[in-house]
């Protein structure tokens, strides 16, 4: 099994090196050959969205919404869409909040988030705007932006 997984995996690397989305998507800490090919297959078409922002919606990482009489709440997560998809974009976001020792603004606000909220939440937090970022560069073609921190710095 673990000779056909490195297979798998070497597989998955060789398509995502001749794919160039897929290439420009692995800019990003966290996501990998089979989270960018996953992500270029789940979308498929980038016109199906008129925003990138109706990408978190679609994949079921925005909070699920009980409206009743004079009741409004907000709960967890719907979990609507593409449940693989989510996986991996939780675990691209993970990556990019524990393990990535780079600074980046998308890094800075999830640490931020969590200490308000809490890792996991923060983590979910994270995936949706990865979501929305790897939407944005596959849309306009560019690279992903780390930002610096002393603009940041400034600018707040």
């Amino acid at each position: 099994m673990r000779a056909e997984r490195k297979a798998f995996d070497r597989s998955f690397a060789a398509l995502s090196r001749q794919d160039e989305i897929a290439r420009r998507l692995m800019t990003i800490p966290g996501v990998g050959p089979v989270t960018s090919l996953a992500f270029k297959a789940t979308i498929d078409d980038t016109g199906r969205f008129l925003t990138s922002k109706a990408l978190g919606a679609h994949l079921g990482l925005t909070p699920r919404v009980y409206q009743s009489g004079e009741i409004d709440r907000s709960g967890h997560i719907s979990k609507c869409g593409d449940r693989m998809m989510r996986h991996l974009l939780y675990e691209a976001a993970s990556v990019l909040m524990t393990r990535t020792r780079k600074w980046s603004r998308l890094r800075a606000w999830g640490v931020a988030v969590a200490k308000r909220r809490g890792m996991k939440r923060a983590t979910v937090a994270v995936a949706r705007k990865l979501a929305v970022i790897m939407h944005r560069m596959w849309v306009t073609g560019g690279e992903f932006e780390f930002g610096s921190p002393a603009a940041a710095a400034t600018a707040a």
